[in-house]
C-alpha cells in the first residue's frame, strides 16, 4: 500500500513537473527570443526613411553648389522619389521634380516586413496556447505536428525573405549612392556639374538584415525542439504504454 501511494504520489510530481516543463520550454522557444527578434527585423526596416543629396553647379553663371535632395524610405519605391530643391535656389534651370531614383525594391521590403508581422502574431497566438493549454497541446498528437510544419515553413520563409531583403538593400545602397550622378539627365548637360552630397546612414537596415539571419537561426534551433514532441520522434507504442502503465515508480520503494 505504500509503494502504491509513493507511486501515485511521484507520478502526479513528475507529471507537474513535465506540465510546467514544457510550458516553460516553450515560452522559451516562441515567447521570448523569436518574438522580440521578429519586432526588431521589421521595426528596423519599416520604420526607415532616408534622403541622398546632389551638389549642382552651373559654371561661369553659377559657380555656388546648389543642393538637390531626393527623399525616400520604405517601401522603397525608390523610381517614385523626386529630387527637390529650394524654391528660391535656382538649380540651373532645370525642373529637378521630373527627375527621380532608379528601381522598385518594394516587393523584397513588403515581403520581409509582412512576414516578420505575421510571425510575431503567431508567437502571440502560440505563446496563449503554450501557457494557457499546456494539457491540451501535450495530449494532442495534431498540434506538435501542426507547430512543426509552422515551425519548419516560417524557417524556410526567413531565409527567402531576408536573402531577398538583403539583395534589395545592396541595390539601394547602390541606388543612392555615387551612381545616381550618372544617371541623372541633367549631369549629362553641358554646363552642368553634378557631384554627389551625400546619403542618409543605412545603419538600421543593416540592423534589420542581422535580425532576419538572427530570426532564421532561432526558428531552426526551435524547429529541432518541437520535432522532439512530435510523433515523429516519439513512437505511439512509447506513448501507449506511458497511457496505460503510467510511470514507474523509482526502484526500491
Amino acid at each position: 500500500m505504500a509503494n502504491y501511494c509513493l507511486s501515485n504520489i511521484y507520478q502526479n510530481v513528475h507529471l507537474d513537473y513535465c506540465t510546467q516543463t514544457v510550458s516553460i520550454s516553450k515560452y522559451c522557444q516562441c515567447g521570448q527570443f523569436p518574438m522580440i527578434a521578429s519586432i526588431f527585423a521589421f521595426a528596423t526596416c519599416g520604420g526607415y526613411k532616408g534622403k541622398t543629396e546632389i551638389q549642382v553647379s552651373c559654371p561661369p553663371t553659377i559657380t555656388d553648389n546648389k543642393t538637390v535632395t531626393a527623399t525616400f524610405g520604405y517601401p522603397f519605391r525608390l523610381n517614385q522619389a523626386s529630387f527637390e530643391s529650394h524654391p528660391v535656389v535656382n538649380a540651373c534651370d532645370v525642373n529637378w521634380k521630373s527627375e527621380v531614383l532608379i528601381g522598385d525594391y518594394s516587393s523584397s521590403a513588403q515581403f520581409y516586413v509582412t512576414f516578420a508581422v505575421f510571425v510575431f502574431l503567431y508567437c502571440i497566438a502560440a505563446l496563449l496556447l503554450y501557457v494557457g493549454y499546456t494539457n491540451l497541446y501535450r495530449d494532442s498528437r495534431k498540434l506538435p505536428m501542426i507547430d512543426f510544419v509552422v515551425t519548419v515553413v516560417a524557417t524556410f520563409l526567413w531565409l527567402v525573405s531576408t536573402s531577398a531583403w538583403a539583395k534589395a538593400l545592396t541595390d539601394i545602397k547602390v541606388a543612392t549612392g555615387h551612381s545616381i550622378v550618372q544617371e541623372l539627365a541633367p549631369c549629362k548637360k553641358v554646363g552642368v556639374a553634378c557631384h554627389f552630397g551625400s546619403v542618409t546612414s543605412m545603419g538600421s537596415l543593416n540592423v534589420s538584415v542581422i535580425f532576419g539571419f538572427l530570426n532564421l537561426i532561432l526558428w531552426g534551433g526551435n524547429a529541432w525542439f518541437v520535432y522532439k514532441e512530435t510523433s515523429l520522434h516519439s513512437p505511439s507504442n512509447t506513448s501507449a504504454s506511458h497511457s496505460q502503465g503510467g510511470i514507474p515508480p523509482p526502484s526500491g520503494i
